[in-house]
This record gives structure tokens, sequence and C-alpha cells, in this order.
């Protein structure tokens, strides 16, 4: 019995290592909601398996497979599509802009303002009204940008045009388009486009490595 109960748990333990290598590296902070599921459920079924009396491992190593194998099948997805990337993993938000409160868009978050403020003293900030940009990331992180810097923000990811950042930046779709044919691009031919400092940077998709 204790032979069997040492060999589940020294086995599943390799096993989980194994089946986060499969689903890539990213660190406790980084996780999405779906990597999140994924690891409550991994972790359900391996306490199962070990305080289980049946001795079939496969009944616990099926399911995880499975959990990991749709896993990378939805990271996948949500790489190659801007629209269901942002039904799954959500958008950052603007929370705070030039010292002033988005309300709207903390109470669509259910974002409290003593969330926001315990998170701003984390980060030595003490005053709102010195907040240039405040970003509540997709993972609950929130990015502070003070009144010395400039947050870049992103017009073109892989390709798809964020009319939200343009509209944020008073700028239409032709003023994009022309900078584009300038510089004698294509928008499928945009990996990475992003404004800042009053000026618009750009990442091909053939300077990737």
């Amino acid at each position: 019995m204790y032979f069997s109960l040492i060999f589940k748990t020294i086995f599943m333990y390799f096993f989980v290592i194994f089946a986060y290598r499969l689903m890539g590296k990213k660190e406790v902070g980084q996780l999405s909601i779906i990597d999140l599921i994924v690891s409550i459920l991994i972790a359900e079924l391996v306490a199962l398996s070990i305080e289980s009396k049946n001795n079939d491992i496969l009944i616990s190593v099926i399911p995880i497979l499975v959990l990991v194998g749709v896993q990378i099948f939805v990271s996948f997805i949500t790489l190659k599509s801007d629209k269901i990337r942002n039904i799954i993993d959500g958008k950052p938000t603007v929370i705070i802009k030039d010292g002033k409160l988005n309300f709207t868009e903390m109470s669509k978050l259910r974002y409290s303002l003593d969330d926001l403020l315990t998170q701003l003293r984390l980060q030595g900030v003490k005053s709102i009204d010195k907040v240039k940009y405040a970003i509540l990331e997709n993972n609950g992180d929130l990015s502070v940008f003070n009144d010395n810097s400039d947050y870049p923000l992103p017009l073109i990811l892989d390709g798809v045009i964020d009319y939200n950042v343009l509209k944020e930046i008073n700028k239409d779709y032709d003023w994009l388009i022309k900078i584009l044919k300038n510089k004698n691009l294509d928008l499928d031919e945009i990996f990475y486009a992003f404004y800042t400092n009053g000026k618009t940077f750009i990442i091909e998709k053939r300077d990737l490595l």
C-alpha cells in the first residue's frame, strides 16, 4: 500500500512537470484564465489519483493529457485570432488616463477603488493625479506610467488594427494606412505597430527570427 502511494506520488510529480513543459513556459503571474483553470483541474486529478486505492494511473493520466491537448489547441487558436484571444483572455484596459479615473471600465471589470489604490501603493504611487496611464492587464496586474513616461499604445497586432487605440490618439484608419503606404507596407505584413511620443513604430513580420 505505502509503496503504491510513493510510486504514484513520484510518477505524478514528474508527469505534471512534463505536462507543464508541453504547455509552455509561463510564470504564475502570467497565467491566463484558461491556464489557471487547467492548472486547478490538473491539481485535482493528481490529488484524486494519489488518494485513490485504484492502482490504475491511466484514470488520471488520460484526463490530464486531454486537458493539456485542449490548452495547447486553445493557445494556438488565440495566437492566430485576435477576436478569440480577446473573448478568452480579455484585453488590457485603461483605468487611469492623465490622472483621471475611468469608472465605467472599472465597473465593467468589477475592479474597486480599493483594489486600485492598493496596487498603486504597492508601486510607490502616492496620488492618482500623478499617473499618466494605468493599465489593468489580463492577469490582473496594474501597469503604471507616470508623468515622465509615454505608454506605447498598440495600433496593429499581427495585421489587425486596434480601432480603440486610434480613437484614443484622435487618429483614423486613413491616417494609419497613409503611414503604411509611405513605407511601402501592407497591413498583413505588420506584426506589431505602436504609437508613443507622437511617433509610430512598426515591426514587420519578416523582421522576426
